[in-house]
């Protein structure tokens, strides 16, 4: 799984600070200028327009899966952690 955020953004922050994304297999790409391959990871998923229309969002590859929002996102975790426990 893919977390595409950015530094500053509010709702992305909120997912890696309440969530142990390590642990849930995620990593975390960071939408920066310096971070070309972070860039051409979310081109290669196609969702270049959709990330300008608000961050963050969650790739589940497995799952063939694409997520937006941190509502979204943190529901999707919640079930995520309930069924590891």
């Amino acid at each position: 799984m893919i977390l595409f955020s950015a530094p500053t953004c509010d709702k992305c922050n909120y997912i890696k600070k309440n969530f142990n994304l390590k642990e849930l297999g995620i990593r975390i790409e960071e939408l920066t200028e310096e971070n070309a391959e972070g860039l051409a990871l979310l081109a290669w998923h196609g969702l270049v327009k959709r990330a300008e229309e608000g961050l963050p969002i969650l790739v589940v590859e497995k799952e063939k899966l694409v997520i937006r929002g941190y509502e979204n996102i943190a529901k999707y975790l919640e079930r995520k952690v309930r069924l590891k426990n």
